[in-house]
This record gives structure tokens, C-alpha cells and sequence, in this order.
């Protein structure tokens, strides 16, 4: 069975506001700090926290290089809170998600985001897991703690083909 192709798109507010939230600080509110010492960039996402009890986690995760192209069989999603990632770096890396379609996952889109974005993941969305690029990059992330089950997969059978177009 042939593995259909997905294309990467550079990722833009527009295209990606089905999904969530891109986290740009070039187009974030901003102000000084600190006596002019720092730069506050405020309210760069919206935490979504679902069921009882719930409370922000952050995190960091290492991610390690994917090659492209890129065979994505899985999917996940968090149905009690939403995930932001924000890059350490100034380095791209994937952004793979998916429309719902009645509880499951229809076919996935992929993003590439410009160096200094990050993405905020709304609670539901079904997205690829952390797909960095070229180097192994550090990424903050800010999720759901707590009681009750934050995690769905779903695998693609054949799966998609995700890469450039040339």
C-alpha cells in the first residue's frame, strides 16, 4: 500500500488557529521590566485546564532530530488540557496535527515554524509528538496535571510520508 504524502507548510497564525496558538514574539504584547532591565512578553497562550483538580505543569523536554522524510503513523491528543511548547532555541522544528473527525483523526497537516515561534496546542487537538530538526533542542512546555486520563493515540495505518516539496 503506498504511504500518501504530506507536504510541511511554513507555519502562520491563520493556518495554524484551527489547531491553537502560535507563540511568535516578534508579534506578542511586550513591555519593559525590572527597571528597563528585562522584557516582559505577556500572555503568550491560553492554558486550558479540563476536570477536576487540575494544575499547570512545566516542563522541559529534550527533543532528539527527526530525518525527513518523516514516516508519522501516531497521533495523540490530551482531552483535559492544552500543551504548549515553546523552543529554547532559535531553531525550527515540525509541527504535525490533525483535524477531529468524530473522535478520530483525519489526515494531518504539517507545519515548519520560523526560529523564535512556538505553539500552544488546543486541549482535544491531535498532534505528532515533539519533532525537532537538525540538532537535539530543549523546548519549555506547559501542560495539564492531575487526575484523569490526558492522553489518546491513534495509528495511521499505512501512515503518511511527511516531508519537503522540492
Amino acid at each position: 500500500m503506498e504511504v500518501p504524502f504530506i507536504p510541511i507548510k511554513p507555519l502562520s497564525i491563520e493556518a495554524f488557529a484551527p489547531f491553537g496558538e502560535v507563540i511568535d514574539l516578534d508579534k506578542a504584547e511586550h513591555f519593559p521590566i525590572n527597571n528597563g532591565m528585562c522584557t516582559r512578553y505577556n500572555d503568550l497562550a491560553t492554558v486550558e485546564l479540563g476536570g477536576v483538580e487540575p494544575r499547570p505543569l512545566v516542563n522541559i523536554f529534550r527533543g532528539k532530530p527527526y530525518d525527513i522524510p518523516l514516516h508519522l503513523k501516531m497521533v495523540e491528543r490530551h482531552p483535559l488540557g492544552s500543551q504548549a511548547f515553546i523552543p529554547m532555541t532559535k531553531r525550527p522544528f515540525l509541527v504535525i496535527v490533525a483535524p477531529d473527525e468524530n473522535g478520530t483523526p483525519g489526515t494531518p497537516l504539517a507545519f515548519l515554524t520560523q526560529s523564535g515561534q512556538g505553539i500552544n496546542l488546543k486541549m482535544g487537538c491531535w498532534h505528532g509528538v515533539l519533532t525537532t530538526l537538525e540538532q537535539t533542542s530543549d523546548f519549555v512546555v506547559i501542560d495539564r496535571g492531575g487526575p484523569g486520563e490526558n492522553l489518546e493515540e491513534y495509528f495511521y495505518e499505512p501512515g503518511f510520508l511527511v516531508g519537503f516539496d522540492d
